[in-house]
């Protein structure tokens, strides 16, 4: 009687936690990450990466995470999902064949635009100051792709052409924005009924750090829990690219504004569903990397700050280490997903190059930290 008990309880606390359910309403107060603690391993899992037995009692449990230092299975496949590659691929014959109907003010940068289709559908639309914003924007997009990391809206590019029939009822709105002719911007999905993003606890307070530790995980609801699985890919992502314009610059306001990591994260939001969305992405590989030594010492601290990884992520870092080819290989998915790729261009050899040894830097990392937490 007591094993049947026991067996319904584990049964009622694994369908609480279904990849099934929804992720959109807010988790109770008793599901926490305490309460996860409960939750038996699926047999499956169990024979892919069994629990090690630890001495240390500041390790964080099982349920949390598969093997060492990355994410379990089950934390890893549940929703949010981000955007798919048929989404991506069905949103980009669209952006790029229908016919635009107004530009408005929004999006940003003064020089951005609010773009509405026929079909009433939205997008971003980018008019760098200069071609490095767009071009940091669109390669960003791919680098994410390439990644495996489905967080970054779908992306197409564009000539500005008011001849053209997709152009042509928005010519006295282009007139009026003062942009060059011909001109190549970028389009970005809209995505509605965002929310804001505050930092998670474990990156909030001034000891920030999100390692595989009891006392980094502990009290965290399922929905937290989540949202730091995906956390954990923007700090890579954002390595990656040296883009200062979400994270780094909230270590830099701490100078002299002690409760920033309290208030929203710039270019971060989510969606009812509870999917992040990394938008905003200008400031990533060229602009970024132009201006790297007055940011880096930031882009340092916050990857410290990290020691748990996807591991679809962290194979794939593995990967473009080994190959010692990041920039040919985004560069061959960029040429075989955009039109316009040889016309907006690439990236420069020594940004390339330091795209190569930061990702050689993601792997070294990854290293130390199973070095350190591996038993």
């Amino acid at each position: 009687m007591r094993i049947a008990l026991l067996a319904a309880r584990a049964l009622i606390a694994l369908l609480a936690f279904s990849p099934g359910s929804s992720s959109s309403s807010p988790p109770s107060k008793d599901k926490t990450f305490r309460t996860l603690l409960a939750v038996p391993a699926s047999p499956e899992l169990g024979r892919r990466s069994a629990p090690r037995a630890s001495s240390d009692p500041r390790a964080a449990p099982a349920p949390a995470l598969a093997q060492d230092v990355f994410w379990s299975d089950r934390l890893d496949g549940a929703p949010p999902a981000g955007f798919s590659d048929l989404h991506v691929k069905r949103w980009q014959l669209k952006a790029r064949s229908s016919r635009l109907v107004s530009l408005e003010r929004g999006c940003g940068r003064v020089s951005n635009r609010l773009a509405r289709f026929s079909d009433g559908t939205r997008a971003c639309l980018r008019y760098g100051i200069n071609p490095e914003q767009v071009q940091g924007e669109t390669l960003s997009f791919y680098l994410s792709r390439l990644l495996g990391i489905r967080n970054v809206p779908a992306l197409a590019l564009s000539r500005v052409n008011t001849n053209t029939e997709q152009w042509l009822r928005v010519r006295q709105d282009i007139q009026g924005s003062q942009w060059a002719d011909k001109s190549i911007v970028s389009l970005t999905e809209w995505i509605s009924n965002l929310t804001d993003v505050v930092a998670p606890p474990p990156l909030r307070t001034e000891g920030r750090r999100l390692h595989p530790l009891l006392e980094d995980l502990a009290n965290v609801t399922k929905q937290e829990m989540l949202e730091l699985v995906q956390w954990s890919d923007l700090i890579l992502f954002d390595y990656l690219t040296a883009n200062f314009d979400r994270l780094a610059s909230n270590l830099l306001s701490l100078q002299w504004d002690s409760r920033v990591m309290e208030r929203s994260t710039n270019n971060l939001h989510r969606t009812a569903k509870g999917a992040l969305v990394f938008i905003d992405n200008e400031a990533g590989l060229v602009h970024g990397y132009r201006v790297l030594p007055m940011w880096d010492r930031y882009h340092e601290a916050l990857l410290n700050t990290l020691c748990i990884f996807r591991k679809e992520t962290a194979k794939k870092i593995a990967e473009l280490h080994k190959s010692q080819n990041v920039a040919n290989q985004l560069f061959e998915q960029y040429r075989a997903s955009e039109p316009l790729a040889f016309q907006m261009g690439f990236l420069s050899e020594d940004h390339a190059e330091m795209l190569q040894n930061r990702t050689d830097r993601l792997y070294k990392h990854i290293l130390q930290c199973k070095a350190k937490y591996s038993k």
